[in-house]
């Protein structure tokens, strides 16, 4: 790790190489704004996928890294147009990493949709934090496959 003081604003930041276990992918910035002339700062860099697919009697959202505020538009316009071409949606959150309060309104809002439209959407495979965050709010309940004889 780095120290370097910003004589600007006679602050001190920290700047560290990425690790193995570091949550986020890495950037690389060599911007003077971040670190001294010719030196590289490690910014987090955050990370979203949605695939959508087409399968016999419903259409599969599988989503990817972290569902958050930066991820907000693209992820409730994904499942909103998933709820609105098919009756049956099923959300795979194998390969979710992060889920906060802004992808919770997303999955809720959905569900709202497909509801109004006498369709279901559903959440599959979620583990860990995320699995333990959709049974703290009641959504994992809410959204459970009938095929999942978990929780």
């Amino acid at each position: 790790m780095s120290m370097r003081v910003d004589a600007a604003s006679s602050r001190s930041t920290r700047t560290r190489a990425p690790r193995a276990g570091d949550r986020r992918p890495e950037r690389w910035h060599d911007g003077a704004d971040q670190a001294g002339a010719g030196e590289r700062a490690w910014l987090p860099m955050a990370s979203f996928q949605a695939r959508t697919s087409r399968e016999p009697g419903r259409t599969v959202v599988r989503l990817a890294g972290e569902c958050d505020l930066a991820a907000r538009d693209r992820l409730t316009g994904t499942l909103l147009a998933a709820v609105d071409d098919a009756p049956v949606v099923v959300v795979d959150l194998a390969a979710v990493e992060f889920l906060d309060s802004t992808g919770i309104h997303a999955l809720v809002t959905a569900h709202h949709r497909a509801r109004a439209t006498d369709g279901r959407l559903y959440l599959v495979n979620a583990t860990g934090p995320v699995a333990a965050l959709l049974e703290l709010t009641g959504v994992g309940d809410l959204l459970r496959h009938p095929g999942d004889t978990t929780g």
